[in-house]
């Protein structure tokens, strides 16, 4: 039973929970860590006072997830600093990642998607998802006929062909795994978005033009504050965790805080 300072949640959120987790690898253990860590940080929220009228966790109840979203959007902004990026910490990457940095970069690909939906059996289809891409990754000629076959997106018709797009056309994960890297050919790894699971092969790539450190500097900036916060939000959740008595899930905790 998962718990969080004695605070039971019971299994029926965390299958709901796990819907929005469909396409992870586990979305059982995703659920209960983020439903853990939501609970850490509302009653958090209770000791500092941010709840309604000032009451304690366990005197309020939410009318939805949107109203426990501000909530922790409040302890947030009250509890985690990030300092914004200096000019030099964005030269800095600009210089080891210039390949990031381009105007007009297109890539050609096609994919196979196997779709997580309620109620899909998730490890039994990963498993067919990573027996056939160790079977393309071996033999890339039948990707259009295996495309055809078992991809649940309508591109599967036309062999998996997604025609050629460019930086932010495709949802992040997939664009990420698309062009964080330089390799032609099928994808080593599965890719694992919010739709499921693709098999990609890049069949093409028209290199961009670099884009100079002035205009892109706000979105390095930007990018580095996102990473920061992230970082700085994992460590926060550590230490709450470090104090804390949980059930059910591990957050490897940490007993002192190092988030100033």
């Amino acid at each position: 039973m998962l718990s969080v300072n004695g605070v039971t949640i019971d299994e029926e959120a965390v299958a709901r929970e796990a819907a929005l987790y469909a396409g992870a690898g586990d979305p059982d253990a995703a659920a209960r860590r983020s439903l853990a860590v939501r609970e850490l940080m509302l009653q958090r929220a209770g000791e500092l006072g941010l709840l309604e009228a000032g009451a304690p966790r366990e005197r309020v109840a939410f009318a939805s997830r949107t109203d426990e979203d501000a909530v922790i959007g409040a302890l947030i902004e009250a509890e985690v600093r990030v300092p914004a990026p200096s000019e030099s910490e964005c030269r800095r990457y600009f210089d080891a990642h210039p390949e990031r940095f381009t105007n007009g970069e297109l890539v050609e690909a096609r994919h196979i998607l196997f779709a997580v939906t309620p109620g899909t059996p998730v490890t039994a289809l990963r498993s067919l998802a990573e027996r056939t891409l160790s079977e393309l990754t071996s033999d890339s000629a039948r990707f259009a006929q295996r495309a055809r076959e078992l991809s649940n997106c309508p591109s599967g018709a036309q062999g998996g062909n997604l025609g050629q797009f460019g930086r932010g056309q495709m949802v992040p994960e997939f664009d990420k795994a698309v062009f964080g890297g330089s390799a032609v050919g099928v994808l080593p790894q599965l890719v694992t978005s919010r739709y499921g699971f693709h098999i990609v092969e890049v069949v093409h790539r028209i290199p961009g033009r670099e884009l100079p450190f002035a205009q892109v500097q706000a979105r390095i900036g930007a990018f580095l504050a996102a990473a920061s916060e992230a970082r700085a939000l994992a460590q926060y959740v550590k230490v709450l965790a470090g104090r804390a008595s949980i059930a059910g899930v591990e957050l490897d905790p940490a007993s002192t805080p190092l988030v100033q």
